[in-house]
């Protein structure tokens, strides 16, 4: 029977690079991500570009019953082997001028969404010969700072969660990843926040499409944590050696200077 990948947020940015990367390997997709985000158009486009099978579903995964749901009919239907938990949302705010679904959004999609849809596929892939999870995770996730205070807490989940989850599955035929992709312009938003962060957020700057092809070729040589350029692993070290009472302020100098740009462009 035919194998599937599983990719997630994969209509734009770095999942749809991970959906044409995995098509151009000749691996067959499943896609998810919101309706109306041109899912369709993308498996067609594979299926007949790359000769492969591609299929697509609709969910909202910020809600967990839409994570059962997609996993039960991914089940009942497919065969994976592959799983990309690549959905995910951040932002740079003030903690105290966001609403509550900001932050649930955040906290449901990067937690919950990964944590759930693994623990629900996780049965399926281990039935296969040999299976393979990639979480991507962030460099936000090696330090804490001001104006991202909840989005890099939950790549700190994601990390560890990853970390953990690989030792649990060392004796099996799954094997897990995390990826730590530092910037990347994904779109519009994202490269103006970039901008907005001066030379700090242009280290290690990579396209999506060349964050996928690396981070593909390291989960296939089952690298366990995969740093995708010297740019981060240098990024890695330095949040490693500073000290939190250096690296915290300047992190977030950064982060609010980005928020004062965006404010004053609306001006």
């Amino acid at each position: 029977m035919k194998e599937y990948a599983v990719v997630t947020g994969a209509a734009n940015g770095l999942g749809k690079a991970f959906a044409e990367e995995l098509a151009k390997r000749k691996i067959n997709t499943i896609l998810v991500d919101l309706p109306e985000k041109g899912l369709i158009q993308l498996t067609e486009a594979h299926k007949s570009k790359y000769n492969i099978d591609s299929v697509y579903y609709e969910y909202d995964l910020t809600l967990k019953d839409n994570v059962v749901e997609l996993a039960r009919k991914i089940n009942e239907d497919y065969n994976v082997y592959i799983l990309i938990n690549n959905a995910g949302v951040g932002g740079t705010n003030r903690f105290d001028k966001v609403d509550i679904d900001y932050i649930n959004t955040i906290i449901q999609l990067n937690v919950m969404a990964t944590s759930i849809l693994t623990h629900q596929l996780l049965p399926n892939l281990k039935k296969q010969s040999k299976s393979f999870i990639l979480n991507v995770s962030s460099m936000a996730a090696f330090s804490a700072m001001g104006y991202k205070t909840v989005y890099p807490a939950s790549k700190v989940f994601i990390h560890n969660f990853s970390r953990g989850l690989n030792q649990e599955l060392k004796n099996t035929n799954v094997f897990l990843s995390v990826v730590n992709p530092g910037s990347m312009r994904t779109n519009k938003e994202v490269t103006k926040r970039i901008n907005g962060q001066g030379f700090f957020g242009k280290i290690g700057l990579l396209s999506p499409e060349k964050v996928a092809e690396i981070a593909l070729r390291k989960l296939f040589k089952r690298d366990t944590v995969i740093m995708l350029n010297n740019a981060n692993r240098f990024n890695w070290l330095l949040m490693k050696i500073v000290p939190i009472s250096i690296r915290l302020p300047l992190l977030s100098h950064i982060m609010r200077r980005e928020i004062d740009e965006a404010e004053n462009e609306k001006l």
